[in-house]
């Protein structure tokens, strides 16, 4: 292998007369002048005798094939295969043209593929196109996971890409890009897999119910793990809620504002800070808000008294109270609020007390969090980013006060750093809107690192991601993505050069790019296997072949004994099997047609019909 035709400090182009070159692939020149210069493919031609040397594309030219010819290659006769080769560092002079190039040692390259020990970070896959550094690397890297390819399991064939999570303190915040199907959800399983091997305190928001890492994957036990001690899955409105006396008037703002989509005026806003009382529970500001509205609608004051006094003149005791609370509630709050805004909140205050928001507390959160565990917080997009709001600003504050309270000498309780991971994030901070999430997910983003609290956003829709917390992503994986508006963003927030943007919707799935400040440049990976796999992974087209052999294999088993039959006795068949298999003659008729269709049985003719027969 040789540099040939006119160099430059930054970019050459390298001939092999035996070798095909790969994209990403790093390479050694050799040059007597400058000493060792390391280099990456970041284009690729073969040229043979049945391309005529008067076809030019964009990459090589007249000038490199007068250079082949000069250096004795017979473009003529052979194939020879040519590679664009970006320089890792400019160099101080233009590359000598002739000189050597070869595969490097896993040693001459360390550098560049490794930022971190092998325990201190996060093991998510391989490096692409470093297959040649296998036999050189070091022990403790070699056969660490393995790779699903085309549907087989291989052994680990290249380098281990390792993501240094202790320099997130330094360039915080993950972004996962993808479109549906490419391995986004998937590369988050591992790296959530990961860090909950390294007992790093992790909030999940999982609106797919995907994120549970009970079910092993089939991996060898060789590279298997068990994780069951360290995760919690739980449920909003069954295993956490909002401790509704713990409230502060703007965290129910905030919420009523959540569950109003947005939309909540400032009307709105009035009458909870006009009606939220310190240490008000539930019923007690829901009992609040109902008089009033009732009041509002029964008119006025006169005609409340009236209700009054026809209670207490019947002896009805519990609408006494009720109309004498009323009249006190009505008469405090009548010329405060709005009685459309009253009915707004009301309805919203209800509608999340349905959805089992006020049900529980996020103590369980706060225990995982402090024992290491990742909390897979499950539920209903909707629910889930009401309750977001609040989840992330309690956990966000609670650090944030340990570390000031720290600063300053006082004493605090303590509470860990922690991480926290969203699944379709673009609803939680959307470009273009303003929700209540959206702000206390833009303050992480701006001000996390300072109390180490970070975020990994995964979303299907970087354009749809808001672009102050995009542009605070310091580290972005991006899989297949097909839509060029999400490329132009990722184009915009990444390093990625033109010809890598280029392969973003061709790239196969749970291959991916990493474009990082930590590492320095972007780096082709491919992510390991999972050792867990969602209860959403089987093929939908399965499950339904699947329910189908059964729902035909008992019909089977429990007409056989009744064969043969004609098919004039259909009717008294079904009396005998039942309407729980077939509602009638006709649908049990189709069902024996699918039968014989099946294998399970057989139509003979005979001198008295046709009969269904056992086969």
């Amino acid at each position: 292998m040789q540099v040939v035709g006119i160099t430059n400090q930054q970019e050459v182009y390298v001939v092999s007369k035996d070798v095909p070159f790969k994209i990403n692939q790093i390479l050694i020149i050799e040059d007597n002048l400058q000493g060792i210069l390391r280099g990456e493919v970041i284009e690729t031609t073969s040229y043979n005798k049945f391309i005529p040397l008067n076809i030019n594309g964009d990459m090589v030219d007249n000038n490199i094939l007068n250079s082949l010819k000069n250096l004795g290659y017979e473009i003529d006769e052979n194939t020879i295969y040519i590679a664009k080769v970006r320089l890792v560092h400019e160099a101080k002079y233009p590359v000598t043209t002739g000189s050597i190039v070869r595969f490097p040692k896993f040693d001459e390259v360390k550098d560049l593929l490794l930022k971190c020990k092998r325990d201190e970070g996060l093991v998510l896959g391989v490096i692409k196109s470093t297959e040649e550094l296998l036999d050189t690397l070091d022990e403790e890297l070699y056969d660490k996971f393995c790779i699903l390819e085309d549907g087989k399991i291989i052994k680990q064939n290249g380098v281990p890409f390792i993501f240094d999570i202790k320099s997130m303190n330094q360039y915080p915040h993950i972004g996962i890009f993808g479109g549906s199907g490419s391995g986004k959800s998937f590369g988050m399983r591992v790296i959530l897999e990961e860090i909950m091997k390294k007992n790093i305190p992790t909030v999940v928001l999982d609106p797919h119910y995907e994120m549970d890492f009970s079910k092993n994957s089939g991996v060898d036990s060789k590279y298997s793990f068990d994780f069951s001690g360290k995760f919690l899955c739980l449920q909003i409105g069954k295993d956490v809620g909002v401790k509704f006396e713990n409230l502060t008037t703007r965290d129910l703002i905030n919420l009523i504002s959540a569950a109003a989509a947005g939309t909540m005026t400032e009307s709105m806003a009035n009458v909870v800070e006009t009606l939220h009382e310190y240490k008000d529970t539930y019923f007690s500001f829901e009992r609040r808000l109902s008089l009033l509205k009732e009041g509002f609608d029964i008119g006025n004051e006169a005609k409340i008294n009236k209700l009054l006094e026809d209670a207490k003149n019947k002896g009805d005791d519990d609408n006494v109270r009720h109309y004498e609370d009323m009249l006190e509630v009505f008469r405090e709050y009548k010329r405060s609020v709005a009685p459309q805004s009253l009915s707004g909140v009301l309805w919203r205050l209800q509608r999340l007390f349905r959805d089992g928001l006020f049900t529980s507390d996020i103590s369980k959160v706060e225990n995982g969090l402090l024992s290491g565990k990742t909390v897979v917080i499950q539920g209903p997009m909707k629910i889930l980013n009401v309750f977001a709001t609040y989840l992330i600003s309690t956990l966000y504050y609670k650090r944030r006060e340990y570390r000031d309270a720290k600063q300053r000498g006082e004493a605090q309780e303590f509470f860990p750093p922690f991480i926290l991971a969203f699944d379709e994030s673009h609803n939680f901070a959307p470009k273009g809107y303003e929700t209540p999430s959206k702000a206390i997910i833009k303050e992480i983003a701006q001000e996390g690192r300072k109390y180490g609290v970070f975020l990994i956003l995964a979303t299907q829709r970087p354009a749809l991601l808001d672009e102050t917390v995009t542009a605070q992503l310091n580290t972005k994986i991006i899989f297949r993505t097909v839509r060029a508006s999400d490329i132009n963003t990722i184009k915009e927030e990444t390093d990625l050069t033109s010809e890598e943007a280029r392969r973003l919707p061709y790239l196969t799935s749970g291959d991916a790019f990493v474009s990082s400040a930590i590492m320095g440049r972007t780096i082709p990976i491919r992510f390991r296997m999972a050792i867990t796999t969602t209860i959403h992974g089987e093929n939908p087209f399965d499950e339904l072949y699947d329910a189908q052999h059964k729902f035909y294999e008992d019909v089977y088993n429990k007409i056989k004994k009744h064969l043969p039959v004609a098919p004039t006795d259909l009717a008294s068949l079904l009396a005998k099997i039942g309407t729980d298999v077939a509602p009638n003659v006709d649908v049990l008729k189709d069902i024996l047609e699918k039968l014989v269709e099946k294998g399970y049985i057989q139509v003979k003719s005979s001198p008295f019909g046709d009969f269904y027969m056992d086969v």
